[in-house]
C-alpha cells in the first residue's frame, strides 16, 4: 500500500492539487471501467487517471479535468489502483455511494464534460489576450 498527496490538476474536482491524499493498493487482475490506476509512461512520468473503457490492446484513460483520452495504456504500465482518498481529514472509499455517483455522472456524460472543458479553455485563452 502507498499513501501520497497528488500533484497537478488533471483529476480536479475529485482530487485537489497537493491537498488530497490518495491510498493506492497493488493491482490484482484486470482493471475495469471507472477504476483509477496509477501508471508509469515510458518517458518515466507517473500518471493517475480514470479508466473510461477496457479494450484488447489496453485501457482508454482520461483525467477528470481533461478531455483528451490516452490509448492504449497497457496493463504492464499499471503500478497500483486507488482504493480511496483523504479530503480534509475525511476518508472517502471508492465504494462510497457518493463517490460512485460522482464517477458515473462524470464519466457517463463525458461528452458534456469535454465540451465544457473546451469552452472554458478557449475562454481562458481569450481573457489572457
Amino acid at each position: 500500500m502507498c499513501v501520497s498527496t497528488t500533484s497537478g490538476d488533471s483529476m480536479y474536482p475529485m482530487l485537489r492539487n497537493r491537498r488530497d491524499v490518495v491510498v493506492i493498493e497493488p493491482v490484482n487482475g484486470q482493471l475495469k471501467r471507472y477504476d483509477l490506476p496509477l501508471y508509469r509512461r515510458p518517458d518515466g512520468q507517473y500518471v493517475l487517471h480514470r479508466i473510461l473503457c477496457v479494450k484488447k490492446k489496453g485501457y482508454v484513460i482520461c483525467g477528470d479535468n481533461r478531455w483528451s483520452k490516452e490509448y492504449p495504456v497497457p496493463h504492464e504500465w499499471i503500478l497500483g489502483i486507488v482504493t480511496g482518498f483523504y479530503r480534509d481529514h475525511s476518508y472517502i472509499s471508492v465504494k462510497d455511494p457518493g463517490y460512485r455517483f460522482y464517477v458515473h455522472l462524470w464519466c457517463d456524460f463525458f461528452w458534456i464534460r469535454a465540451l465544457i472543458l473546451r469552452v472554458r479553455s478557449v475562454w481562458v485563452r481569450m481573457k489572457k489576450k
